[in-house]
């Protein structure tokens, strides 16, 4: 071997290196490219109006505006429609997530004629824009006397949905028949057999799919705000619409800085739920 000779074993060495750091480079490109928007908005909730209107842009704010933070708190019931906000999103991810593991376990284990076309409308019923159902809903709600209530809620909780029964169904179809087998030579039936035993080997769809409805339930804007009183409402509603002056222009500073608290909860739920969620997430589907 010559002194420029390279060791047998190093150009695997050297290959694996450059895949590992061009790997690690667009990751942070992407990491960066998906934080991006959220630093922006911390940074414009600490700016005056003047900068946020200012050309050129002012990347960084001349002297950090926390107060913002502290107005946005104060100026409206902030705790009171955080509250409201998570009622709802309570009532919603809870019912929503144990009706589609419910569907989603009656898709994968039983049979009866016409399963999978039922099946397929359902999936197909996920490319349905909301807005094409949302004059209909509101008329049934109203004639129902339902308006200015949280019973929507309950409602669509109950109806399961359409994405959330789709992992169910593909993680109950990837657990073993003896399974079943087993509780049905004990003398169980599908319900027992749903509660005691697939319902608690579940767990990481269950958390996946209630971060998921959480989630959907705290950002919904179009249905607190056509279903819900003022006093009702939710913070997504809110923090759109009552930072105004008294010409009726959006306080922009204030809605990035109420944005911010707005998007916390939801960040922290994220981070506490993380393991289940990517573990729900990763294993739908598997055989």
């Amino acid at each position: 071997m010559t002194a420029t000779s390279l060791p047998p074993n190093s150009a695997p060495r050297v290959r694996v290196r450059v895949n590992r750091l061009v790997l690690y480079t667009v990751l942070v490109a992407l990491t960066g490219l998906f934080i991006g928007p959220f630093g922006w908005l911390i940074l414009s909730g600490l700016k005056t109006p003047a900068e946020l209107a200012a050309s050129p842009v002012h990347w960084l704010p001349a002297d950090f505006q926390w107060q913002n933070f502290a107005d946005a708190f104060h100026l409206i019931d902030f705790l009171g429609y955080a509250r409201n906000s998570l009622i709802i999103a309570l009532i919603y991810a809870t019912l929503v997530t144990l009706s589609s593991a419910w569907v989603g376990f009656g898709f994968a284990r039983l049979d009866a004629p016409g399963k999978k076309t039922l099946f397929g409308i359902l999936i197909g019923s996920m490319m349905l824009p909301q807005m094409i159902t949302l004059l209909p809903t509101y008329l049934i709600f109203a004639k129902l006397g339902m308006v200015d209530t949280y019973w929507p809620w309950v409602f669509w909780g109950l109806a399961a949905a359409p994405y959330l029964v789709f992992l169910f169904r593909q993680f109950f179809a990837g657990l073993p028949r003896e399974l079943e087998e087993a509780a049905i030579v004990d003398g169980c039936g599908y319900g027992t057999i749903f509660w005691r035993i697939f319902l608690p080997q579940s767990w990481p769809v269950l958390s996946a799919s209630f971060v998921i409805a959480f989630t959907w339930s705290w950002g919904d804007y179009i249905a607190p705000q056509l279903l819900l009183s003022t006093d009702k409402s939710t913070l997504a509603v809110a923090v759109m619409t009552t930072y105004v002056t008294s010409a009726g222009t959006p306080v922009a500073n204030l809605q990035a800085a109420a944005s911010v608290m707005y998007v916390v909860p939801i960040l922290l739920i994220f981070l506490i739920a993380q393991r289940g969620f990517v573990a729900g997430m990763s294993t739908t589907g598997l055989k």
